[in-house]
Order: structure tokens, then sequence, then C-alpha cells
């Protein structure tokens, strides 16, 4: 999850914008910029953006919101189950498949 970790003024992030560009790329920081009598304005990676957009269009349906929201419960409730291993001789026993002896 983003959160707002830095604020920098306008005469602020002017001065240092290029490691702010960093920092906002590299980290996934979100920076936010104030300025005097305007509101402030976010610095966010596209990537993050694009991500957060579509999450969003996702969610807007209420119909496909709760599918989404159901397929999530329903994975994190299998994550919780152990997990069934199986070796490779055992599956092709199940499938009824022969394995060749191995050349010596």
């Amino acid at each position: 999850m983003l959160a707002i970790e830095q604020s920098y003024s306008y005469t602020n992030a002017k001065e240092c914008l290029p490691s702010l560009l960093d920092r906002v790329t590299d980290n996934n920081e979100v920076v936010v910029i104030t300025r005097t009598n305007k509101p402030d304005v976010a610095l966010i990676a596209k990537d993050e953006l694009s991500s957060l957009l579509e999450t969003v269009y996702l969610l807007k349906s209420p119909a496909n919101a709760q599918r989404l929201l159901t397929a999530l419960s329903e994975s994190k409730q299998e994550d919780k189950q152990p997990a069934l291993t199986q070796t490779v001789d055992g599956l092709l026993e199940e499938l009824g498949i022969e394995q060749k002896e191995k050349a010596q």
C-alpha cells in the first residue's frame, strides 16, 4: 500500500526534483508538493497510478467488486490449507502412464 511519506514546498521540490523523481519511481513513494494558495499535488510513479486506476475501474461495478472480493477470500482460505504434494511417479501411476526404464 502506498503511503504519503514526504511533503515538500514547491520551492524545495524544484531544487531537488531529480532526487524526488528517483525516490518516487525507485521506492514507490508518493511525494506531496504543497503550493501557496493553490491545491497540493502528488508525485506518483506512472505504473503505480495505472495500477490504482485499474483497481478503481474493476471495483466500480458492485457486482464485479463482489466477485473479486469473493475470489480473493476463497484464495486466502486455500492458502491456509496445507498444499498437496505428489511425486512424479505417483502422478504417472494415477494417470495410468507407464514410465519407461532408464537406459543404462
